[in-house]
């Protein structure tokens, strides 16, 4: 007996001695991950975080094993670990990162309902604030030059406004949201994209090709959805303050607080740049001198069995200003000195409540008041907006079904001092009624239907159905096949329209009917993981959208206007696109983009081709983590086409198509201090500027205001001594930015908890 208990004493000591526990803490910059997942994969034994991200093993024999550790919204980590005998309890601690494009981050803007990315029926390209902290900009206007098949156009060279292109079409083409409701009108698109607070965005979804079907009207083109960060989760304070050697300062700063059962996330921005500066000699400024501030702040609202109650508001001001280089506010409004200054004024409101009903009802609703005051020269451009929106949905699942139901209304009044209202300013009544259906046919195929109809107090009834397939092939593999239509109001006198009047008459030939679209896409998304334990995602798009009624701007007739009219025919736009994200286990990360695209019109006959558009693009990203110095270094860039620019005659000596050009960035992030990261690096490494291969981008600069401007007898520019080109002033040849390299530095401080 003696013997049987000194034996299985034995073999008790040697299993602690040979059969170790490994423990530790599975976190993302301090904070624990609840509920990730970690697999030794020589054994094929898992073991789960706890609600404060301890995960533990017993029993397991030494060696060298690879652990893989995964959660939702989080890219893998694979890490070597070698256990030794004399571990009895082997430390192991892992740190996650957050992914760029994740398939199975929650996106709502596709199907206006809380999906996975992989199960949405609609594709939706998602982009975290991690991929924006990859080359810093002052906004999120300018930080979309880095998202394949999205380019930030600018329109003028004086007062550098522009608009947002999604697979070549223009900016009134494209719906921006924030929290899903449709904030930002077209009057103020690039304003309002440009004032929002970077500390504050949690990520942003982009949808490409129409989703009237939902969205109704300006949802033709694509959808820009900015999601903010939910006060509960943000951190308590976050910081960021960068500045250029061309002297531009922007300051992000966020905070939250908490009031009774209220989380209070408040946000403000301020940008400021008053150096000008002429590097192509032709006593314009470069770049417009800013003064921007932005405050927003978001109120989220504890309730019983967690219904979402939360309420949000945004103050925007801006004075920006261009124009000769000793102008200054004296001038404005004269024809001394020529300018282009533009206050803003803009004030919104955005809420959501779920009803307290046994029903998953959601009553949402948003309002914006914008005021503008413009001079283009001595042209005056005064406006009025306010939009006010509210809507209704039922998210209801009976058995295979999972229904959504809504009504909606929009409301818009608009005044400005241009013919566009010279009887009476526009009000328009926009009541809308929408249902969705999408049905689970197998386990692998789901069917979507969707139909909206609106009635549009000028143009009447409007139906937009449409319809999705989806596949799923393999469990992070789905193909997707979209169709569907959209429409488009008339709302011709955007301010993105009215930067390019101020040299220009604008002639409407007629009434304008409202634009629709026909599109289908086709879409395959998969993610891989490689023997080597590198996680690769593809993403492909075919689509093809014809336009009716297509408004088109008429710059060539007359040198002196901008004609719109309805085509009188069809537009097409049709193309490719595909993007590909590699991660390396030792944290080496590539993001590459590109797409093709044929963007024409044709009227009789005659094919024309898209001002403005270029027929290819792509996009990169590359980050690769220097552990051991605590260093981030991050190269990101674009590269461009060949388009065709608005040049204003046969004598005109600009190019009339542009080169292919590029625009690259190098960062270097130390994160090695509790809290802070400091980063610094090059934008515009090439030193690209439009000016390098053209004698001037400004036609007439020396002569803003045409004094020395001759015309025939039939109202065409004469060619003289002092104007050898026969052209006019005229701001609009552009195509990319004149802001030449810089170097920039910034600090960035978070404090969690």
């Amino acid at each position: 007996m003696k013997n049987f208990i000194g034996l299985w004493s034995l073999m008790l000591w040697s299993g602690s001695l040979f059969s170790q526990i490994i423990t530790g803490v599975v976190s993302d910059q301090g904070i624990p991950v609840p509920f990730a997942t970690v697999k030794i994969a020589e054994l094929n034994v898992s073991a789960s975080t706890d609600s404060v991200g301890i995960y533990r093993f017993d029993q397991i024999k030494p060696g060298k094993y690879i652990f893989r550790v995964t959660a939702v919204s989080y890219s893998p980590l694979f890490k070597s670990i070698e256990v030794f005998e004399t571990d009895s309890v082997k430390t192991a601690d892992f740190e996650l990162k957050q992914e760029v494009s994740r398939l199975k981050e929650v996106v709502i803007t596709g199907t206006l309902k809380e999906v996975s990315r992989l199960e949405s029926a609609v594709p939706v390209e998602i982009y975290n604030h991690t991929f924006f902290h990859k080359n810093p900009t002052p906004s999120i206007f300018d930080a979309l030059q880095n998202v394949n098949g999205v380019r930030p156009q600018l329109n003028c060279n004086v007062c550098n406004t522009g608009d947002i292109h999604i697979n070549g079409l223009e900016g009134p083409y494209t719906m921006v949201l924030i929290d899903g409701m449709p904030i930002v009108s077209s009057l103020s698109t690039v304003y309002g994209l440009s004032g929002i607070p970077n500390s504050l965005i949690d990520r942003v979804e982009i949808v490409k090709g129409p989703a009237s079907s939902l969205y109704g009207s300006e949802a033709v083109g694509g959808l820009i959805n900015i999601i903010t960060k939910s006060p509960g989760s943000a951190p308590v304070f976050t910081a960021d303050v960068f500045s250029t050697n061309w002297g531009e300062v922007n300051t992000d700063i966020g905070f939250k607080l908490k009031a009774g059962k209220a989380s209070i996330l408040t946000g403000f921005n301020y940008f400021n740049y008053q150096n000008p500066v002429d590097k192509n000699g032709d006593n314009f400024t470069d770049v417009t001198l800013q003064h921007r501030a932005s405050l927003f702040q978001k109120w989220q609202f504890s309730r019983k069995e967690d219904r979402l109650f939360s309420l949000a508001a945004r103050y925007f001001y801006e004075d920006r200003w261009g124009g000769e280089m000793d102008w200054t506010k004296n001038f404005r409004g004269g024809d001394i000195k020529y300018g282009e200054s533009i206050y803003t004024n803009r004030l919104e409101f955005l809420g959501s409540y779920q009803l307290p009903v046994k029903e998953k009802m959601m009553f949402s609703f948003s309002y914006n008041h914008h005021k503008q005051n413009s001079v283009y020269g001595t042209t005056l451009f005064n406006a009025t907006q306010h939009i006010a929106f509210t809507q209704l949905t039922w998210d209801k699942k009976i058995k295979q079904h999972d229904l959504l139901a809504g009504i909606a209304n929009r409301y818009t009044y608009y005044n400005d001092n241009t013919i566009a209202t010279a009887k009476q300013p526009d009000n328009i009544w926009l009541p809308g009624i929408f249902l969705q259906d999408e049905i689970t046919l197998h386990e692998k195929h789901n069917v979507l239907l969707g139909m909206r109809y609106d009635y549009n107090s000028n143009h009447g009834n409007i139906l937009t159905p449409r319809f999705a397939y989806k596949w799923k092939p393999a469990e992070n593999s789905v193909l997707r096949l979209n169709a569907g239509t959209g429409f488009r109001v008339v709302n011709l006198f955007t301010e993105d329209h009215a930067a390019l009047t101020g040299a220009r008459d604008v002639i409407v030939a007629e009434e304008l009917k409202p634009e629709k679209s026909y599109n289908v896409n086709l879409n395959f998304l998969t993610k891989r993981y490689t023997a080597n334990n590198t996680s690769l995602t593809f993403d492909a798009t075919a689509w093809l959208t014809r336009f009716n009624n297509r408004i088109i701007a008429d710059y060539e007739t007359d040198p002196d206007a901008i004609i719109y009219d309805n085509l009188r025919g069809f537009a097409i736009s049709k193309g490719l696109s595909a993007n590909i994200d590699l991660a390396y286990s030792n944290g080496l990360k590539f993001m590459l983009g590109a797409t093709l695209m044929d963007v024409y019109s044709k009227e009789t006959g005659i094919k024309d081709k898209q001002l403005l558009t270029e027929s290819w693009m792509g996009t990169w990203s590359v980050s690769f983590p220097l552990k051991k110095l605590d260093l981030a270094v991050d190269y990101t860039g674009n590269v461009y086409g060949p388009m065709d620019l608005p040049y204003l005659g046969d004598l005109d000596p600009r190019e009339r198509r542009s080169p292919v050009w590029s625009i690259q960035n190098i960062q270097f992030t130390f994160s090695g201090l509790k809290g802070l990261e400091l980063y610094g690096g090059v934008k515009n490494l090439l030193n690209w500027t439009p000016n390098k291969r053209n004698p001037f981008l400004i036609a007439r600069a020396n002569d803003p205001f045409d004094r020395q401007v001759e015309y025939d007898s039939s109202g065409q520019v004469r060619q003289t001594s002092s104007n050898p080109y026969a052209l006019t002033f005229d701001p609009t040849y552009i195509y990319a930015p004149n802001q030449g390299i810089r170097g920039f530095f910034g600090l960035r401080y978070t404090i969690k908890k």
